[in-house]
């Protein structure tokens, strides 16, 4: 096992904590899962379970405990430097993922109302230290971010950092349609933002709002929500299929494998697409729609309403969102030069104290 490539995990959440989990059920060539956190306790309890899942399931893989807390300056570099991993993936946040479904304070109700992109600095601050450390270390690693990547990693890019693709949201809809089709999910292509899951959180009568493009065996779907009328997911995360969904994705990272699938900000793409893997590379796969083509309709959401990324590099709120943090921070609701992140996340964390403090 001391030859099998490593994946570095950051992260001991329920999203880290399904990915090591289902890795240590499915690989199926030697694997060094290296899980990095701050919780000690939690840390022991990840290496514990899936070394025991890996015996259960007799697969190839063992895993690790490396304590680090990324918040940290420097801490990022020193862990990739110490693990010197083939793949690492991020699943740490200082967003708890739970804001989904709150509103019981004026923070949840301000993401519910102006969307998820309110949270997008929380969720780009360690990535973009994770990702800087790839770079400085000059690591031939891909980056999979699992924070927001919809949006996030369109932020990881204009800082000229390197960010592979992301896991989930898209993969939700594509992996869900094609469990309830019981079809293949390569049959299935799928061009979703994260803005187009909604529908599916609800009772099947109140369904209504944006929906994904959805092609099975080349043929586009007319009825989406009829069709898929069957799918229900949670109003909390579904990580139970997003955390999984990225899982063969990194495996075959790791084996430099080929793969096709579904995943979020390929290449720091606003949105999600169909993908395929190859030679290390993710490219859109999506016969018959020119990628300049999927990737304005999925630009166009945050275009609307949340955050997007100008080719001047300055990340700029629109929308309903950017009337909602007018309210609060009229500063902040101008945006900012994705340069000065780690400031900008100084006074959105104030922001949010502040509001945590007030009722929803």
């Amino acid at each position: 096992m001391d030859a099998a490539p490593v994946v570095l995990v950051c992260g001991t959440g329920a999203f880290a904590a399904r990915i090591v989990f289902d890795i240590a059920a499915t690989a199926a060539q030697p694997v060094r899962v290296v899980v990095a956190g701050r919780n000690r306790d939690r840390l022991a309890w990840l290496r514990t379970a899936a070394n025991a899942r890996a015996a259960i399931f007799r697969r190839p893989a063992v895993f690790a405990a490396q304590p680090a807390d990324l918040a940290d300056d420097g801490a990022a570099t020193a862990l990739l430097a110490a693990t010197r991993p083939g793949v690492v993936v991020q699943a740490a946040s200082v967003q708890p993922s739970s804001v989904i479904a709150g509103r019981s304070d004026a923070w949840g109700r301000l993401v519910a109302e102006g969307g998820l992109s309110a949270t997008a600095v929380f969720q780009s601050v360690i990535t973009a230290r994770v990702a800087r450390a790839v770079k400085s270390l000059g690591l031939d690693a891909p980056l999979i971010n699992c924070c927001f990547a919809d949006v996030v990693n369109g932020i990881i890019g204009a800082m000229d950092l390197p960010v592979a693709c992301g896991m989930g949201n898209v993969a939700i809809l594509s992996n869900a349609f094609a469990g309830m089709a019981a079809i293949a999910e390569s049959r299935i292509k799928v061009l979703a933002h994260y803005q187009t899951i909604g529908p599916w959180r609800r009772p099947v009568a109140e369904r209504t709002g944006p929906v994904p493009r959805v092609w099975i065996d080349g043929a586009e779907v007319d009825d989406v929500l009829a069709r898929f009328a069957d799918v229900q997911l949670t109003p909390e995360p579904v990580i139970d299929i997003s955390g999984a969904s990225g899982v063969p994705l990194i495996l075959a990272l790791a084996a430099k494998e080929d793969w096709t699938g579904h995943v979020p900000g390929p290449n720091g793409l606003p949105g999600g697409y169909p993908v395929a893997l190859g030679g290390g590379r993710l490219r859109i796969d999506l016969p018959g729609v020119p990628d300049t083509e999927a990737v304005a309709w999925n630009a166009r959401f945050e275009e609307q309403n949340g955050l997007v990324v100008g080719p001047d590099r300055r990340a700029r709120y629109t929308g309903i969102l950017r009337d909602r943090l007018a309210a609060h921070s009229p500063v902040l609701a101008e945006g900012f030069a994705v340069a000065d992140l780690e400031a900008v996340h100084g006074e959105m964390r104030a922001l949010r104290s502040r509001l945590e403090r007030m009722p929803g």
